[in-house]
């Protein structure tokens, strides 16, 4: 198969929904060979052509499992993750926790489950690529209520950056994706458990200086880009795909 992923193996979490579902398609239009892994297996139905398997991130022993069966891999996309809402007057310990626990610490240990056989596959290929979830509300952009969030996803780029540094002259590229406020099912729910919904998804969009929000299809490209030799000069950065939010 042809495409710029021709060749690759690729691994996504988080593929049930939104940008990480859009971007399993994505990749595996691009010829990748994609798995596309989810904590909920009914998520996963209809990915036609592309492997697909449970995995919960948080926990340690399912991440070593995978990571002993995959083999090298040529590309690895953490799009798991999850929002709270609140300053640091509201926010929860447990809250805060679990924040960095799915954001963060998930995140790590999956990157450091799987490099070992992405330096093998970088040491025969000349490259491969890690690809964090971020956001542009973390340490590019403070927003109200996203204490742990932003926190959190601030500590994704300063992960991000250290493997970066780590690995660059053996081949392993990484960066962070940082999107603006994208329309996905975790922004409805979002909208939906709001006390005015209709005002709301307006706050939303009216933060979007382009005047809307974004779609999947607005942030695929950018992840197909970075998981693909296009960008094999490029590591250590957080992309910023959020509509001018950041100018």
């Amino acid at each position: 198969m042809s495409g710029r992923l021709a060749g690759k193996s690729i691994l996504i979490t988080a593929a049930g929904q939104g940008i990480g579902r859009a971007s399993a398609i994505a990749c595996a239009n691009e010829g990748a060979r994609v798995l596309a892994t989810d904590l909920n297996a009914d998520l996963l139905a209809g990915l036609d052509g592309i492997e697909t398997q449970v995995l919960d991130v948080t926990d340690l022993a399912a991440i070593q499992a995978l990571a002993a069966s995959v083999g090298g891999l040529d590309g690895l996309f953490n799009c798991a993750g999850v929002v709270h809402n609140g300053t640091v007057l509201d926010i929860q310990d447990k809250d805060w926790q679990f924040a960095f626990d799915l954001n963060v610490t998930a995140m790590m240990r999956t990157i450091r489950a799987l490099l070992p056989g992405m330096l093998e596959r970088a040491a025969q290929t000349g490259t491969a690529s890690i690809l964090n979830m971020s956001s542009m509300a973390s340490s590019v952009k403070g927003f109200v209520n996203r204490t742990a969030y932003g926190a959190s996803k601030a500590a994704v780029i300063g992960l991000t950056k250290a493997i970066a540094a780590d690995y660059v002259a053996r081949g392993i590229r990484c960066n962070a994706l940082c999107p603006g406020t994208v329309d996905t099912p975790s922004l409805r729910g979002r909208i939906a458990s709001a006390a005015d919904p209709v005002q709301a998804e307006k706050d939303f969009i009216a933060r979007q200086p382009m005047g809307r929000l974004a779609t999947v299809e607005d942030i695929v490209p950018m992840v197909v880009y970075l998981l693909s030799d296009e960008s094999r000069f490029v590591s250590g950065q957080a992309m910023l795909v959020d509509g001018g939010v950041t100018i």
